[in-house]
């Protein structure tokens, strides 16, 4: 019984979908067709007996009727079952070959039907084998009616075009990460060669080059901090907790030096879920980004407050004057107004990672250029009450 079992769960479940397929429908034909002749057979079998019945009944005693003699009924009957049981030998012998034969055709025309509705897989299959970084632009393009495989190659092709991005993406910011920290190093090198260069240094001239050094390299610090933060946050949050945007917001104001310019904060209890040291490093990069980008004598306005079930922080500047087409470039990384300027170890990373922490947050990111000049920024986060629930459920 157990190596039955063991026989039978190995014909159940082939390796290929195809064999699956072609199982399935010559079991699924097999059986109906078992059930049509059964009760082919049985029709036919029942309807020559009552016609057997019906054509000697008045051979039977108590009947009206001529009675012939008892032998002669006897061998009528006889005469009668032999050549019914006849008929339905033989109908089942040639209803077991029609049964066999068919169920060979079922199987051999279900490989056929399988093959056939499995070749646009194959043919995906083979497309994506052949993609690769170098020619990762090719989709499936798969022709044809707008059924489960057409809307499968779809999404293939949908992905396949977000990794396309992505991996250019990628490429880009390799390529603008290289350029920032070369530009230094050249810096480092250029002040070095000078010193050993200079025979008539003396300590004063060196101690300059020494300080001029050091300030290059805390800004080459700060831009891997950067890079190290936005990678971070782009990998997602590894836990979630409570996290009060007034209170961080408050430290942020506290800690910025605005010189002539007007913080204005106006901050109200705020609980939103997530990672307390990314958020408050959103909230610093927003500020940052605001008073570095403004105009002498301008203000920064921080504000947090809870709006329609979301935790929102916003930071408004004024500033010169945005395009409104250049406001989603300045969120990409190593992105920057004016290109020429670099000050100030600035690096264009600050909206970049503003807007990977609200991702990873899963937060909503609104900024707009304001038409007198400067930024509008706002970041929604979930309620930490949300969180509460999902770790009561």
């Amino acid at each position: 019984m157990g190596e039955m079992l063991a026989s039978l769960r190995f014909i159940t479940s082939p390796r290929t979908v195809r064999l699956r397929l072609t199982l399935l429908y010559g079991v699924l034909f097999a059986a109906s067709s078992a059930v049509l002749l059964t009760i082919t057979f049985l029709l036919v079998w029942n309807s020559r007996r009552n016609a057997a019945s019906l054509r000697y009944g008045t051979l039977e005693p108590g009947r009206q009727g001529p009675i012939p003699p008892l032998s002669v009924a006897e061998q009528a009957r006889e005469y009668v079952q032999r050549q019914n049981e006849a008929l339905i030998q033989d109908l089942l012998i040639q209803s077991m070959i029609a049964f066999a034969i068919m169920t060979i055709i079922s199987f051999a025309i279900g490989w056929l039907i399988s093959g056939r509705v499995l070749r646009p897989l194959r043919t995906m299959n083979d497309t994506i084998r052949r993609i690769s970084a170098r020619n990762i632009h090719e989709r499936l393009a798969l022709q044809g009616p707008r059924d489960e495989l057409r809307n499968l190659a779809d999404t293939v092709d949908g992905l396949l075009g977000r990794l396309h991005a992505a991996l250019d993406a990628h490429k880009h910011f390799v390529a603008n990460a290289a350029h920032e920290l070369r530009t230094p190093l050249t810096v480092e090198h250029a002040l070095l060669e000078e010193a050993l260069l200079d025979a008539g240094a003396d300590a004063d001239s060196l101690r300059s080059t020494m300080g001029r050094l050091l300030s290059i390299s805390e800004q080459q610090g700060r831009l891997l901090e950067s890079l190290l933060t936005l990678a971070e946050s782009e990998g997602g949050l590894a836990h979630r907790q409570p996290v009060d945007l007034a209170a961080v917001a408050d430290r942020v104001v506290r800690a910025t030096a605005a010189g002539d310019l007007r913080l204005l904060p106006a901050l109200s209890p705020a609980l939103a879920s997530g990672d307390p040291a990314l958020i408050e490093r959103l909230v610093a990069n927003l500020v940052d980004n605001a008073v570095r980008y403004n105009v002498p004598g301008g203000r920064v306005e921080v504000t947090t407050g809870v709006t329609d079930g979301w935790a929102v922080v916003s930071v408004l500047n004024t500033g010169p004057v945005i395009p409104p087409d250049q406001v989603e470039r300045l969120l990409e990384p190593f992105q920057r107004l004016d290109r020429t300027v670099r000050g100030n170890g600035h690096h264009g990373l600050g909206l970049s990672i503003v807007r990977a922490i609200a991702a990873a947050h899963d937060a909503l990111l609104s900024a707009l250029a304001r038409p007198d000049g400067g930024l509008s920024v706002r970041v929604s986060f979930p309620l930490a009450t949300g969180l509460a629930a999902r770790n009561g459920a």
